[in-house]
């Protein structure tokens, strides 16, 4: 891995970004021989090495991790999602202050500059996408037709699981498809308990373990190792036990000598040949130095997440293309979907008393879809449907203030548990509307001179029609497994809290309609592909990483045979 590259250096292949699908692109472009040049606008990050709170107890921070009220004010809008206020791994996203965006309306946009971006902090959880996700908008008249179905994907699904490593279990559900899977992990009695009640009161729900990118089993990977029931993910995992890039993919890439890696480079603008009508390279920033430069490439992935991948598309204008590159149906920046979340029930279970658990399970339950998927399932109030994410667990131990218990009484409280609670979250289905959308503020400019993001989007009718039935599903499922206290749960806040943004830069049949063709290529730019969420023609209802990861290797495999033919 080099940071200086000498100016008009030419590649093979150029990747912008280094998270799940720049990881993936880089392993698979240079496993395939390309000199391939990776760029990162953030610092490096190195697997184990810069991961400093990674052994860190809770006593180990200054103020309980907390953030002070003045080191709150560089996190106003990254504080959203309560993970920046810990100091165990606010270092892994960026300061508002330095990194500002516009909201017409208001849009989560959490981020992680640095070498592995949000794979080091992503949620682990890894599902397909079913012929009910790929066919709904043909079915539904919504938006625009996928141009693959799930044939088209499932080796590559394969593929990625085989070399990330997913434990769960096969369930032969339609709207779940199975996978090549490691051991699950466990459920504890509370969550069997349910699962057993939901399958003697419920004939179209089961509850499983969540499918999660962790290491279970004997089966080897290199370089890395189990989980260690830690669920300290979000520092940097020094074990490897769950999939990241810095622990798998770029180490693999490295491994093949054909990768060079820069941090500190800021991509604003693919470069565009009038007379080739292909893309010749790239436009950077140094971060630190200010210095711009440019990088050539036969052909450029762009992984730098769904807005910052867009952003350099609508910024990459010329001749062709005033409106930012491969525009020429204005659907770029628009049709951006997240899901929605936090809505569901709790309840509180008497008995079990005498039982625990071991570890911290960096898992919870997984409740799949079960609304919309057939004709029996069909609602009147909502299209698509959701699926519920949770877990149980003893109610922590009592709270250890002088007021509450002294002495002997003291003692016992913190050595016994609390009750056993259970938790349904739903994670339900966003359309993709086209005046969602995000667009360039050329007014508003950032510390290098670039435009900013704007943010117009909201959750619509739909998602609040379904919403209610998320809530009453969890009730009625906690309420058949004989939990008592049940309280629904009902907080939307905004686009953006799912970390799951996708679908500015759509996948479709239709150039006039769609950016990207079925193998992620710009229809009129063959040479550049966009493999992160951008290219999401609509958005099911579960997390979505895994589906970047094997349309990232299924592209990388089309690209390089078309580039050993000379059709791009």
């Amino acid at each position: 891995m080099l940071n200086y590259i000498p100016e008009q250096a030419e590649f093979d292949a150029i990747v912008v970004g280094t998270g799940i699908s720049g990881g993936w692109a880089a392993k698979e472009l240079c496993e395939k021989g390309l000199k391939t040049l990776v760029l990162e606008r953030g610092r490096m990050v190195r697997h184990i090495e810069d991961y400093p709170t990674m052994y860190k107890d809770p006593w180990d921070f200054k103020t309980k991790g907390q953030l002070t009220q003045e080191e709150l004010k560089d996190y106003e809008k990254q504080n959203r999602t309560g993970y920046t206020t810990d100091e165990a791994h606010r270092h892994f996203f960026v300061k508002d202050t330095e990194h500002p965006y516009n909201e017409v309306k208001r849009f989560d946009w959490m981020r992680g500059y640095h070498v592995g971006g949000r794979s080091i902090m992503w949620g682990r959880q890894s599902y397909r996408l079913s012929d009910i996700d790929f066919e709904a908008n043909k079915k539904e008249g919504i938006a625009v037709d996928w141009p693959v179905r799930y044939k088209d994907i499932a080796p590559w699904y394969d593929y990625v699981e085989d070399y990330v490593g997913v434990s769960g279990e096969n369930l032969g559900l339609p709207q779940l498809p199975d996978g090549k899977f490691l051991p699950p992990m466990e459920l504890n009695c509370v969550e069997t308990h349910l699962k057993g009640k939901i399958a003697e009161n419920f004939d179209d729900r089961v509850l499983t373990i969540g499918r999660t990118a962790h290491i279970t089993g004997t089966k080897t990977f290199e370089g890395r190792t189990n989980c260690q029931y830690r669920n300290r993910c979000m520092r940097g995992c020094p074990f490897g036990g769950y999939f990241s890039s810095n622990s798998s993919t770029l180490p693999a890439a490295e491994r093949t000598g054909n990768m060079t890696l820069r941090p500190f480079s800021i991509v604003h603008e693919v470069i565009y040949d009038e007379k080739t009508k292909r893309a010749t390279g790239v436009r950077v920033i140094d971060a630190e130095t200010n210095e711009t430069m440019e990088f050539k490439a036969k052909i450029i992935f762009l992984c730098a997440s769904t807005i910052a991948s867009t952003g350099i598309l609508l910024n990459s204008k010329s001749n062709r293309f005033p409106n930012g590159m491969g525009n020429d149906s204005g659907e770029l920046g628009h049709n951006l979907m997240d899901h929605h979340f936090k809505a569901g029930a709790t309840g509180r279970y008497e008995g079990f008393e005498d039982q625990y658990y071991k570890g911290r399970r960096a898992n919870g339950i997984y409740i799949p879809r079960f609304r919309n998927v057939d004709e029996k399932s069909k609602q009147k109030d909502f299209l698509r449907g959701y699926g519920y994410q949770g877990g149980g667990g003893r109610n922590g131990f009592a709270d250890t203030i002088a007021e509450f218990s002294y002495g002997k009484n003291l003692t016992e409280s913190i050595l016994e548990p609390g009750n056993w609670s259970m938790g349904l979250m739903g994670f339900g289905e966003t359309l993709p509307y086209h005046e969602n959308k995000m667009f360039l503020d050329y007014e508003n400019k950032d510390k290098w001179d670039l435009p900013t993001v704007t943010f117009d989007a909201e959750f619509k009718q739909n998602e609040l029609n379904m919403r209610k039935d998320m809530i009453a599903q969890g009730i009625a499922m906690l309420e058949a497994g004989g939990f008592k206290d049940i309280k629904p749960m009902d907080d939307i806040g905004a686009p953006g809290l799912g970390i799951h943004e996708m679908g500015t830069a759509r996948m479709g049949r239709d150039p006039k309609t769609s950016v990207l063709n079925g193998n992620n290529q710009i229809h009129a730019v063959p040479n550049v592909f966009v493999t992160d969420g951008s290219f999401m023609t609509s958005a099911a209802c579960h997390n979505p990483s895994l589906g970047y990861m094997a349309f990232t290797a299924r592209a990388v495999d089309f690209a390089v045979k078309e580039l050993n033919k000379q059709n791009i």
